[in-house]
């Protein structure tokens, strides 16, 4: 009986003892976490600074890029260049360096590393952190081995995509903009998709990336009148003309996509055929005359299927339609990728596509780039092309650009 009351004194001891040594284990774990980064994104977060961030030093990220070395570099993104490096841990990055005279200041660096840093998805590049150091403003990126969708699809070399691998990246990049748009908190128009801002690992999944020039819909208004920026050929003729920006400018950029992926021709770089002067006037007049299988790309031969050729080419129109409401969300236009979701048999505006303001602007800018490039009023074409868009754009080339 003795023995019975000594025990439950002691329990009392012993319960003390583990309840102590458990609360040091958890506040141990939830440091680590915490110091790691994983306990960063919680509701409350000004996504302005996110002074928790994963931060580099300039040291650490020279010793991976040995110094910036030329040998290092693998493209040249819209604000600098950018560099593959390797961590003290093995790990492969990608180092975007901003020039210091780019438009994007200290502020908005700090608003990309603060937002980004957040997301989480299969189909967008991870941004690892950043650093800010003397006059260096660094982004650090997860490094993608297959370089960028325009790289593959444009440049002569050995990797051909097969049909197969075609329809998957465009559903990636669809889920990609999905989650951007409707399932990240952050609720993010891109503002610039292109086949340059998309990036292929090494199993050719595709991954979004350069969110430079993103902003979020804070206010969760309809549009958001902005500076323009952009790329032209990719942009919506409504933000394009008249600066009028909501997520369906990410889906007419989508659709613009679509077509690349399935012909393997840059819309910048497209040879005019007949009265077809870019890659979407194209599309439609295949479509109407009931000959949409020949927007494959000739490299496929016969390997392609007919009819989710056909379906893709619908979906690129449907995204690409002149008035922004007639266009999908990128949810829908996923589920039409996916077999989710029927698409409509009948494209609304498909007869007046040539008589489209989009086609006339890219008219017009076709016509200053052959003047320019004819040495007649080069510089006069240079500025007018811009009047004519409404804004000074950014040109695309196949190689420029990455993450």
């Amino acid at each position: 009986m003795k023995s019975c009351l000594g025990g439950t004194k002691k329990h009392p001891i012993i319960y003390s003892i583990v309840g102590a040594v458990s609360a040091v284990v958890v506040f141990f774990i939830l440091g680590l976490l915490w110091w790691n980064g994983y306990l960063q994104c919680r509701g409350g977060h000004d996504p302005e600074v996110d002074s928790q961030m994963v931060t580099f030093t300039l040291k650490q990220i020279k010793v991976a890029t040995n110094n910036f070395d030329a040998s290092k570099k693998i493209g040249e993104g819209g604000f600098g260049p950018v560099y593959k490096g390797r961590l003290s841990d093995g790990t492969l990055i990608a180092v975007k360096q901003l020039s210091s005279k780019s438009r994007q200041g200290n502020k908005e660096f700090l608003n990309e590393m603060g937002m980004f840093s957040c997301l989480q998805h299969p189909n967008v590049v991870k941004l690892f952190g950043g650093c800010v150091e003397g006059d260096q403003l660094l982004l650090v990126y997860e490094y993608m081995e297959n370089n960028s969708l325009a790289n593959v699809l444009f440049k002569e070399n050995e990797l051909v995509l097969d049909w197969p691998t075609r329809l998957k990246i465009c559903i990636g990049i669809a889920r990609g903009l999905t989650f951007l748009h409707e399932e990240s908190s952050l609720r993010i128009v891109h503002r610039d998709v292109k086949a340059t801002n998309v990036l292929l690992d090494g199993n050719m999944n595709p991954k979004i990336s350069d969110f430079g020039l993103a902003r979020l819909n804070e206010d969760d208004k309809s549009h958001i009148s902005t500076r323009i920026a952009g790329t032209v050929g990719y942009m919506a003729p409504e933000y394009a003309l008249w600066g009028h920006l909501t997520y369906k400018a990410d889906v007419y950029s989508f659709g613009i996509v679509l077509l690349e992926v399935v012909s393997g021709k840059s819309n910048n770089n497209f040879a005019p055929i007949g009265n077809c002067v870019c890659l979407l006037d194209w599309a439609c007049f295949l479509l109407l005359s009931g000959k949409p299988e020949k927007m494959a790309d000739e490299k496929l031969g016969s390997d392609v299927n007919k009819e989710e050729v056909e379906g893709i080419v619908k979906v690129a129109l449907l995204c690409t339609s002149a008035t922004p409401s007639l266009r999908p969300t990128m949810s829908e236009a996923l589920g039409m990728l996916e077999g989710r979701i029927r698409i409509p048999d009948e494209l609304p505006q498909a007869s007046t596509y040539t008589e489209d303001l989009r086609l006339k602007a890219i008219q017009d800018l076709r016509r200053e780039r052959q003047s320019s490039n004819s040495g007649i009023g080069g510089d006069f074409a240079e500025s007018s092309s811009s009047q004519i868009l409404g804004a000074s754009l950014e040109s695309e080339t196949p190689g420029n650009s990455l993450y």
